[in-house]
């Protein structure tokens, strides 16, 4: 291996690494993917497709590899919250499987499986794929190589190009001299897999905020669901310790939304994970002789749950333009990265807004939800991105004056 000469060189096996070395290993290019990991960990994070991302899947090819592992619509959506009784709020049912032609609601998949599906195609479709890897060197450049460390050995190999899909801290963002802009955080968002909770419909999704908490629930099927909790960055430490995860479970409790005692009733199938909500981003995603995806070029407020359509979207984009011409400067990627931009700028005042609706907890947030939750559609625009894509949304619903409006309720 060592003096090997790739196509690609992709550092960081998950969904956006395996994704592309499937993709272009399927077009005869030659391909190596590192990923460090020896098994896949759960880490709290990526498990529900958008209906737009769930489109860019299709696009790739690998939707019917992500069904075959076990994939899960979730056709309807419920917002629960204080200023209704649980009948008015699924009264308002939202049906997801008319978002967006052909696509019967969000998808979602536990996120171990998720990676393993897409490294066992990758693998499947030709690439050289190894687990277990310490990358040491990243030298990107007009002779890029990488130096890793597998079973005992170094290795120098050098490629054309490489990929960077190496999560937020991104070795290879590193040294392409890549600099994020991060938001101050607003707020802290846990989750955790709970199993057992066979009660709560497996065909609804939900969110809600009733008191100092805000919620969120996405079944993947079976009695197993993906649950996250939104609450104050002063109140860091309400679920920390060995009881935190009955603690964060117990929260689901509200009047707002009975059918949450199936979700505290249920119990924990995953560790229990709290991290800051904020979003961040970069201008460049491109440089000599490497180019970044999905979270390694920047990432958004999980409280609107858009890393995994927004990294699919980024592996169709690069590949189309790898596939497209032997062109692979950055200049190549210009368009990539025009795109990425605004997308992220669109989705970022989304979650921006999103979170200073449901995860404030003071009198004055909760008087505003109320006024927000029972307002006209029109005020909720900025919402229906993560569902159709930012892009399909008029422009105007991403400006302060939109923002302005929606808080002056």
């Amino acid at each position: 291996m060592s003096g090997d000469h790739y196509d690609l060189v992709i550092v960081g096996g998950g969904i956006g690494g395996s994704a592309t070395a499937a993709v272009m290993a399927a077009r005869g290019l030659r391909v190596l993917l590192l990923e460090a990991s020896e098994v896949y960990q759960d880490r709290v994070r990526g498990e529900w497709i958008a209906p737009w991302g769930v489109v860019e899947t299709k696009r790739l090819g690998l939707y019917d590899a992500l069904m075959a592992a076990g994939g899960h619509h979730v056709p309807r959506h419920v917002t629960y919250g204080e200023a209704r009784a649980p009948e008015e709020s699924e009264a308002q049912v939202l049906e997801m499987d008319k978002f967006l032609p052909d696509v019967p609601g969000p998808l979602c998949l536990g996120h171990p499986l998720h990676c393993q599906t897409l490294f066992d195609a990758a693998r499947a479709a030709g690439a050289e794929a190894l687990r277990g890897v310490s990358v040491q060197i990243i030298e990107p450049g007009p002779a890029p190589r990488v130096v890793f460390e597998h079973a005992g050995e170094t290795h120098t190999v050098s490629c054309r190009l490489i990929v960077g899909a190496d999560g937020r801290a991104s070795q290879v963002r590193e040294a392409c001299a890549i600099v994020l802009d991060q938001d101050r955080p607003h707020h802290f968002f846990a989750g955790m897999l709970v199993d057992g909770a066979d009660g709560w419909n497996p065909q609804v999704q939900a969110v809600g905020t009733e008191g100092d908490f805000n919620f969120l629930i996405f079944p993947q099927g079976g009695g197993r669901t993906r649950v996250y909790g939104s609450y104050a960055l002063e109140a860091r430490k309400r679920f920390a310790g060995p009881e935190g995860p009955r603690a964060f479970l117990d929260a689901f409790r509200m009047a707002c939304s009975p059918h949450n005692r199936h979700i505290a009733e249920g119990r924990p199938a995953g560790p229990l994970l709290s991290y800051f909500n904020n979003s961040s981003s970069t201008d460049r995603q491109a440089v000599e002789g490497a180019v970044l995806v999905g979270d390694a070029a920047g990432w958004n407020d999980p409280i609107i749950g858009q890393g995994l359509s927004i990294t699919y979207r980024d592996v169709r984009l690069v590949t189309e333009i790898l596939a497209a011409s032997d062109d692979w400067s950055p200049a190549a990627f210009a368009p990539y990265a025009e795109e990425r931009a605004e997308r992220m700028r669109r989705l970022r005042f989304a979650a921006a807004l999103i979170a200073e609706i449901d995860a404030e907890f003071d009198a004055d947030a909760k008087e505003r939800r109320a006024r927000y939750l029972l307002s006209d559609r029109s005020f909720h625009i900025h919402g229906a991105a993560m569902m159709v894509g930012p892009e399909n949304i008029p422009a105007d619903a991403f400006t302060e004056d939109h923002r302005q409006r929606v808080l002056s309720l």
